[in-house]
């Protein structure tokens, strides 16, 4: 273990303590009267009646504001009554709460005992409302003006022997405006040293479908699923994680189409859904949702969907009907080839692999060999593995031989998770290097960009662990209990000697830091951003490309916290002591001058204020157009994957991390995670039975959870077992509780995405 430089004695993961499991069926339904119950009544704990109510009313309407959950688009006709889900009652509960934590709160408790509280704790304490400092060889935060906030950041940024030395991290629920002010001062400051949220995510997702299709973004519309005749739905729990996307596969399901899972559990929301905005919904028996579910063993998608190609390539060579040959011919590159890679493989071999019943799979052959309105969505369950760009790719095969690309009812879905995610990207949040962006910054922004690649996200983990970085700021997110290897990343962040979070709650990032540590409080997405009595308002882009204005209304937690956008840019005018081609301070006060500027800078951005207004606009997607210009010989390209071979050794299992029911991301809203039916309590792992028998545990027993990469052993203490519907040999737990099991330096190919859904494990039963 590596000696730190702060001497604080804080607990890296909290309290490891049982809170009191109560354990009930999984539920057969999602939504509903229930789902409504426990979204007021989370809303109202937190916020009270009067106050949820007016926010709840605005949050995704027109001239509102954007929820600060999922990415998940909105429709173009949004319900006037209630346009949100559960967990976005609860973001928003969570952002506007009324409890509100100072300077004499830090007085009263220290970082170390902070530290000792679970992550569900840190955040019941509510908004944060002043900046503060932990200065070095202190325990206690103190009050610090926002000019000494900004003087002290730039003094340690003017000590750096290079910029590199400097780390500028991205949550995405930042705004365009906010992540466009901190990515053109991270190179104006002369690095590009910008990781991001979406390094830990759809990473893998950009780099397929960049080499694949010529974009890293899906290319449906939200109206796309509405008449799509088929919707898979692959490694995703929209039911938690974007219950909005089941009123959208609820329309599908009516107008005649089919909806098929694959993913190892079997999601509450994908067997039934009671649309709370409907009748049938709140009084009868709601939708049944996945017409077919696969459940395959965890990262053995690659085979199952290589047996559908074989299988409908079989069906093809009778019919010559099967795949769309006209659109293959046109459009597509590499289908000979594909076609002789597919020869390799034995049918049952790859039946087995896959551990799903070959009746299931061969009703999701005669489907797709008869519907070409295909549409696949995607979350971390393809992207978070060793081959998490390979499994993308499987799929895009899929689409392009049934022509199911670039026209209406069709195409690739992934499902952005933090609401602006998307958007921190499209605006220039990247560690590579673009050199049309970099052209278009020095001829519109008047200086020159550094043209050396910086870090991701496992790269700042690396660099600030060997002492090659010296300062990290985080926009946002909380970036200890998101990143993998968890100890690993608490001594990484501790080498540093200025450690600043612009942040709204409370988080463990925020209790293991540099030697100087700074909090500076921002606004909320429902707070009123209001400048000499003008409201100004913000811009996000969704998971399909729609860029739209957000309007807060509610009146911040304090009058001594700052928009993101006018923190960012003060501190750069400070930094530059307002010598700079680029006027900081008048683009922190002038929103519409950042929108100008994005218009001209970041590629397809143009006339935003006025174009960015209502249902907001696309960005352009060459995918919707057909266009494969950029890709070999003009065309999307079909592509070899291999098989993923986990090579488990004897008592090994394969365990992916999941969310419960109450949380998002890493912030956790509660202890309960009802449709899998487990109350009270986050410490638990699920597991097959037989499994269970193996090991000679019992329900509730109490377990150590061990992975070992490259001879380093990681545990994660004390979990309760659970018998759960999860295939033989795999396991399932709650993050960030299991991000300690991830090697830091064990990510997808070419993404360099944590392998968070296949951590090779051994199980433990603690006795004592």
């Amino acid at each position: 273990m590596k000696e730190n430089k702060t001497v604080r004695k804080v607990s890296i993961l909290g309290s490891n303590d049982f809170t009191g499991i109560r354990l009930e069926s999984p539920m057969n339904y999602s939504a509903g009267t229930l789902g409504v119950k426990q979204a007021l009544k989370h809303s109202f704990k937190e916020m009270g009646i009067l106050r949820s109510m007016r926010a709840l009313l605005e949050m995704n309407q027109e001239d509102g504001f954007d929820c600060p959950s999922c990415a998940w688009p909105n429709p173009e006709n949004p319900s006037k009554i209630a346009e949100y889900c559960e967990n976005g009652a609860k973001a928003l509960a969570d952002e506007a709460t009324t409890k509100h934590i100072d300077r004499d709160f830090f007085k009263t408790y220290s970082v170390e005992q902070l530290s000792r509280l679970t992550d569900y704790q840190l955040n019941q304490f509510g908004r944060i409302t002043e900046p503060l400092v932990l200065r070095p060889n202190s325990v206690h935060y103190e009050a610090i003006t926002w000019e000494g906030a900004y003087e002290l950041i730039t003094d340690y940024l003017h000590r750096l022997q290079s910029p590199d030395e400097a780390i500028f991290y991205t949550s995405g629920r930042s705004s365009n405006e906010a992540a466009y002010l901190y990515g053109m001062f991270a190179r104006a400051f002369g690095t590009n040293n910008m990781p991001d949220c979406s390094n830990m995510c759809h990473e893998s997702s950009g780099a397929a479908l960049s080499e694949t299709l010529g974009i890293g973004k899906g290319s449906v519309k939200l109206e796309d699923l509405y008449e799509a005749e088929v919707v898979i739905v692959a490694g995703q729990n929209p039911g938690t994680n974007h219950p909005r996307m089941l009123s959208a596969l609820e329309k599908c399901k009516q107008n005649g189409g089919k909806v098929v899972s694959i993913n190892p559990l079997e999601e509450t929301g994908l067997v039934n859904f009671k649309n709370p905005q409907k009748i049938k919904g709140l009084l009868g028996q709601g939708e049944d949702m996945a017409d077919i579910h696969l459940p395959v063993k965890i990262n053995e998608d690659i085979p199952l969907i290589k047996l559908i190609l074989k299988k409908l390539a079989l069906l093809d060579a009778v019919s010559d009907s099967v795949f769309d040959h006209a659109f293959i011919a046109k459009y597509v590159d590499g289908y000979e080839a594909l076609m002789q890679d597919l020869e390799k493989y034995d049918a049952q071999k790859l039946l087995d692999q896959c551990g799903v019943e070959e009746k299931k799979v061969d009703a999701v052959v005669r489907l797709l060999a008869e519907r070409s309105k295909i549409v696949v969505c995607w979350a971390m369950g393809l992207t978070q593995h060793k081959n998490g760009v390979e499994n993308i790719r499987e799929f895009v095969n899929l689409l392009l031989l049934k022509g199911a690309i670039g026209k209406a009812n069709a195409g690739t879905c992934p499902v952005r998770g933090h609401s602006n995610v998307q958007g921190d990207r499209s605006v220039g949040i990247m560690h590579y290097v673009s050199k049309t962006l970099n052209e278009r910054i020095e001829k519109h922004l008047g200086f020159i960009p550094p043209n050396k690649e910086g870090v991701d996200t496992v790269g700042a983990m690396k660099a600030m662990y060997e002492g090659a970085a010296k300062v990290f700021i985080c926009l946002g997110g909380n970036f200890l209990m998101a990143a993998s290897d968890t100890e690993y990343t608490a001594e990484a962040i501790q080498q540093c000697d200025l450690t600043v979070q612009i942040s709204t709650k409370l988080n463990r990032t925020h209790l293991v830091t540099g030697r100087t540590a700074l909090i500076l409080p921002t606004y909320g997405r429902s707070e009123k951003d209001m400048k000499d009595g003008t409201i100004r308002y913000l811009t996000m882009e969704d998971s399909m490309g729609r860029v739209r204005q957000s309007r807060g209304l509610l009146k911040p937690a304090s009058d001594d916290i700052k928009s993101e956008p006018e923190l960012i840019a003060e501190l750069a005018h400070t930094y530059f002591k307002g010598n700079h081609p680029v006027d900081w301070k008048a683009m922190g006060e002038d929103y519409e001058l950042i929108r100008a500027s994005i218009d001209k800078v970041a590629k397809g951005f143009m006339n935003t204020t006025e174009r960015s207004k209502g249902i907001g606009y696309y960005l352009p997607n060459n995918v919707r157009e057909l266009d494969f210009s950029m890709l070999p010989n003009g065309k999307a390209q079909l592509t070899m994957n291999s098989l993923p071979d986990h090579q488990l050794a004897k008592n090994e299992y394969l365990l992916m991390t999941i969310r419960s029911h109450d949380q998002f991301n890493t912030t956790v809203y509660g202890l309960d995670d009802r449709y899998r039916g487990v109350y009270n309590e986050r410490r638990v792992l699920f597991m097959n039975t037989r499994d269970m028998k193996s090991q000679d545990l019992e329900k509730l027993d109490v377990v150590n959870i061990q992975s070992n990469y490259d001879n380093t052993i990681r545990i994660a203490k004390r979990f309760l077992v659970i018998p759960y519907k999860i295939p033989k040999g795999n396991l399932a737990a709650y993050f960030p509780e299991t991000n300690v099991l991830v090697p830091y330096n064990h990510y997808a190919d070419k993404s360099k995405t944590p392998i968070s859904k296949s951590i090779r494990v051994r199980i433990e039963k603690v006795t004592d």
